[in-house]
C-alpha cells in the first residue's frame, strides 16, 4: 500500500458519521439500544479493529416490531407525494455526506473507493426515482358488465418491510427497498450483514435526522444489527409483510419457504454465474474492458460480477492473450487508494473460499493461464489480498456451476452463437449476462426468446452492475425478485379491486334473483 490508512482520514468520516468505539446495534429512528452480545467489525483493508457494536436481543426484537406497527399506522395516512418528499430529503443529506458514506463502505467492505462513492451514488439515484414515482402510483380504471357500476384498481401500503442485506452492497441494496417501501407507505426494518454493521449504522444515523427534521414517529426506519437468529425471527414473524432477502441462493431458499409458509410475500436477490459472450464480430478493445472490471472490480464480490467469458474460437486465444497482459498491469491494494484496481475480499473466510475453489478448479482439469494466490507483506497484513486470476474451462465442470465470491475468471469456447448461448444458459443461476457483437442478427437472438435466460441482458455493455430506472434481477436460483426501478414499487403494495354502485339497484351475478 503506497499510503497508511490514517492518511485517508478514514477517522474523520467515521466521527462525522457518528460512529464510535462502542456502538448500539439496534435503532428504532429515535434511538439506540441493544442487550445482545458484543461483536467486533474489522476492515479487510488493514485488519485494524474499526470498533465495537453490541447488538439486538429477542426483547429488543420485539420493542422494534411493536414501535414499527405503531409508526405504520400513523405514516400510511400521510399522502403519498409528501412522503416522497422526506425520500427527497434523505437523497439531499446522503449528498451531503457522500464521501464520508463512500469512504466507510470502501473501509470496512473492502471495495475500492470509486465504487464506494458510486454506490452511494445508487442511493442518491434511487431516492431521485422515488420522489418522482411518489406522484405516479397509478392504478387502472375498468368497464363495469353492470349498467351503473365501475370498477378502478387501487395500491395499498402492506405494513412493515424486513430488508435483509449482505456485505457486498451495505448500503445501497438497503436504499433500494427504503425508498419504495416508504413511498408506497410502508415502514422498514433493516437486518445488515453482521460483516458490514457499522454502514448500516452510519445510514441509520442519517435517516435519523430526516426522521427529527420532520418530526416523523419513530419506527418509521429501524436497525437490527444481530446474528441470524434474530434474522430468523424477522423471516419467520407474520407481523412482517415482505422479506426481501438478498444473500446465497441455499439461504435465500430457506427464506422463501419459511415466508410462503405463513403467506408473506418475499423478493429474493440471491446468486449469479454470470457470462460474457465474445463474438468474432466484436468490439475487442471494449470487450476486453468489459471483461475485466467485471471479473475484478469489487475483487469480484459482487452478484452481477462476470464469472464465465464464452469466446469465439476465431478470436479466443487473441482475447485470451490480451486478457494475460491487462491482469498483469492491475494493481492490488489499499481499497482507498485511488491507484489501485483491486481491493480485499472480505475476510479469510472469502479467501479460503477462494483458494479451495482455485484447487477443485485445477482437479477437474481446469487450466490457469493466470495463477492465483493469497498475497503475504507488509502492504497486506489483514490476509484478505487475492490474485485476481484465469482458468480455461470447460462450462460443465461442477466449480463452474457454482458462483464463487471471488476473482476467478473462467474461459469457455465455441463455435456457433446457438452453441455459446447455450452454454451461458446451462448453469443453474440466472441473473446477468451479456454479449460483444457488432453483428445486429446476433444481438437480436441473444435478446429474442431464444436467447439468454436471465434476469438482465446486455449488448455491448458488461455483467456487472446496474441502472435504477431499470428492474434489478435474476431467475431460476436467483430468486425471481426484482428491486430498485419500473414498477417494482408494485411488491411494496397490495392490490385492491373496488366496484362501485351508483344506481338504486343491487343485480346479482348470473341473472340470480332474491324477492325479499
Amino acid at each position: 500500500m503506497s499510503k497508511k490508512v490514517k492518511d485517508f482520514g478514514i477517522e474523520k468520516s467515521l466521527k462525522n458519521l457518528g460512529i464510535k468505539s462502542e456502538n448500539k446495534g439496534t435503532s428504532t429512528g429515535g434511538k439506540f439500544f441493544a442487550s445482545g452480545k458484543t461483536i467486533e467489525s474489522y476492515s479487510p483493508s488493514d485488519g485494524r479493529l474499526i470498533g465495537k457494536i453490541k447488538t439486538s436481543a429477542e426483547k429488543d426484537y420485539d420493542k422494534v416490531i411493536e414501535t414499527a406497527q405503531t409508526a405504520f399506522k400513523e405514516f400510511r395516512m400521510i399522502p403519498a407525494p409528501k412522503r416522497g418528499e422526506f425520500v427527497r430529503q434523505l437523497g439531499l443529506k446522503l449528498r451531503e455526506y457522500k464521501d464520508d458514506l463512500g469512504k466507510l463502505v470502501s473501509y470496512e467492505m473492502g471495495k475500492s473507493l470509486q465504487e464506494g462513492l458510486g454506490e452511494v451514488q445508487e442511493m442518491i439515484d434511487i431516492c431521485d426515482f422515488a420522489v418522482g414515482l411518489s406522484r405516479q402510483l397509478h392504478g387502472y380504471t375498468m368497464h363495469s358488465e353492470r349498467p351503473g357500476h365501475r370498477m378502478y384498481e387501487q395500491y395499498h401500503p402492506l405494513g412493515i418491510v424486513g430488508v435483509i442485506t449482505a456485505f457486498n452492497f451495505p448500503v445501497a441494496v438497503w436504499a433500494w427497498n427504503t425508498a419504495l417501501a416508504w413511498i408506497c407507505g410502508n415502514v422498514t426494518i433493516w437486518k445488515p450483514s453482521e460483516k458490514t454493521p457499522f454502514c448500516a449504522i452510519a445510514c441509520q444515523n442519517i435517516m435519523m435526522e430526516v426522521l427529527k427534521e420532520n418530526n416523523l414517529p419513530e419506527g418509521i426506519s429501524s436497525v437490527l444489527v444481530a446474528d441470524h437468529e434474530i434474522g430468523q425471527l424477522l423471516v419467520d414473524d407474520k407481523r412482517v409483510s415482505l422479506i426481501s432477502f438478498t444473500g446465497s441462493t441455499k439461504v435465500g431458499r430457506m427464506v422463501s419457504s419459511k415466508v410462503a409458509e405463513r403467506f408473506g410475500k418475499s423478493i429474493l436477490e440471491l446468486g449469479g454465474n454470470n457470462a460474457i459472450i465474445i463474438s468474432k464480430d466484436a468490439d475487442l478493445d471494449m470487450s476486453i474492458i468489459g471483461a475485466v472490471f467485471g471479473a475484478v472490480g469489487t475483487a469480484g464480490q459482487r452478484c452481477t460480477s462476470t464469472r464465465r467469458l464464452i469466446i469465439h474460437e476465431d478470436v479466443y486465444d487473441e482475447v485470451k492473450n490480451r486478457l494475460v497482459k491487462a491482469y498483469g498491469q492491475l494493481k492490488i491494494g489499499n481499497p482507498l487508494d485511488e491507484n489501485m484496481h483491486v481491493g480485499p475480499l472480505i475476510d479469510v473466510h472469502a479467501v479460503n473460499q477462494y483458494e479451495m475453489a482455485i484447487e477443485n478448479c485445477i482437479q477437474e482439469g481446469g487450466k490457469f493461464v493466470v495463477e492465483g494466490g493469497v498475497l503475504e507483506g507488509k502492504n497486506y497484513e489483514s490476509g484478505c489480498y487475492v490474485k485476481p486470476c484465469i482458468a480455461e474451462v470447460e462450462n460443465s465442470f461442477e466449480i463452474v456451476q457454482h458462483e464463487t465470491f471471488a476473482p476467478i475468471l473462467y474461459l469457455i469456447k465455441y463455435k456457433t452463437l446457438e452453441e455459446a448461448i447455450e452454454i451461458q444458459n446451462d448453469v443453474p443461476q440466472g441473473l446477468s449476462s451479456a454479449i460483444m457483437t457488432q453483428n445486429l442478427r446476433e444481438a437480436e437472438l441473444f435478446l429474442s426468446q431464444a436467447g439468454s435466460d436471465c434476469g438482465i441482458a446486455n449488448v455491448n455493455i458488461g455483467t456487472s452492475g446496474a441502472e435504477i430506472g431499470g428492474a434489478f434481477g435474476g431467475e431460476k436460483e436467483t430468486g425471481g425478485g426484482r428491486e430498485s426501478g419500473s414498477d417494482v414499487w408494485k411488491y411494496y403494495m397490495r392490490r385492491q379491486t373496488n366496484t362501485i354502485n351508483y344506481t338504486a339497484n343491487l343485480p346479482l351475478a348470473q341473472g340470480i334473483k332474491f324477492d325479499l
